[in-house]
């Protein structure tokens, strides 16, 4: 499998110690948070995009894409019955998309609850709708910069939009593009009636991105979720994309949460064969 981590993880870590740190412990990849950079995609330059990307490659790391993609910003709404707050949201992913074309990533992990929710007199079905609109807008850009917007479903702590597998499916069935498809969250798909293994199989065809992560806000390994199943069944289908580590809760520390998530995965692979 390929392990990479958030660089939010390392909060206030300069990126060069960060990158060098994941690179060090055995990670060779790293997912972006662009509020990392800076609030506004747009305000991230030319050279400063290039830096970023040359700080990556420099610490021996491959660029994931991006997560977090709307967090820290205002103004952008993915199921608002406003159309031009649908329109500006769409040019932004594009912009996105765009970044992550610009820092070698692939991969766009559509999550930012605060920006989907369902809004008073908004049914799931209509904001499906307007997630559908917003998403196929900014398609062209991520299909010419080559990059895949993965769909990212989350637990009803989190929001009330989009909380299965199978929604996500359905959303990126309405989009219809080969650059859009679907994120899993071992975290968000531990909410979910169906076996997180199960959700795994039957998301097969889908499946464009993972992370590793458990119920309790911590890495993989440092809760009660049991990862040999479910690297079984990554096995089992064959996914050979990245396995992303997105904590939440950093008391533990810095260092323990990367050296500690990565050895139990490292260890639960060994274990699935």
């Amino acid at each position: 499998m390929k392990y990479a981590i958030c660089n939010e993880t390392f909060q206030d870590w300069p990126f060069e110690k960060a990158f060098a740190y994941a690179r060090e412990c055995g990670y060779t990849g790293v997912e972006i948070a662009p509020f990392t950079i800076h609030h506004d995609a747009r305000e991230i330059g030319a050279e400063q995009r290039a830096t970023v990307k040359e700080q990556i490659a420099d610490a021996g790391l491959e660029c994931v894409g991006l997560h977090w993609l709307l967090a820290k910003t205002e103004g952008f709404y993915l199921t608002t019955p406003d159309e031009k707050v649908r329109r500006i949201t769409s040019d932004y992913l594009a912009e996105l998309a765009r970044l992550c074309r610009d820092l070698d990533g692939s991969i766009m992990v559509l999550g930012s609850p605060l920006q989907r929710n369902l809004l008073p007199g908004v049914t799931h079905d209509q904001a499906m709708g307007y997630a559908a609109e917003v998403v196929s807008a900014a398609m062209p850009v991520l299909e010419d910069c080559g990059v895949t917007l993965a769909l990212e479903p989350l637990g009803p702590a989190e929001g009330d939009f989009l909380n299965t597998a199978e929604l996500g499916i359905a959303l990126a069935g309405m989009v219809d593009s080969p650059n859009c498809r679907l994120h899993l969250d071992v975290k968000a798909m531990s909410t979910e009636s169906k076996a997180i293994a199960d959700i795994i199989r039957d998301s097969r065809d889908w499946i464009a991105h993972f992370h590793a992560n458990d119920p309790n806000l911590l890495g993989p390994g440092m809760g009660d979720i049991e990862f040999e199943p479910i690297f079984g069944a990554l096995k089992e289908i064959d996914y050979d994309g990245w396995v992303s580590v997105e904590v939440f809760d950093y008391t533990p520390g810095i260092e323990t949460i990367c050296t500690e998530s990565l050895r139990y995965m490292r260890e639960t692979e060994a274990k699935v064969g």
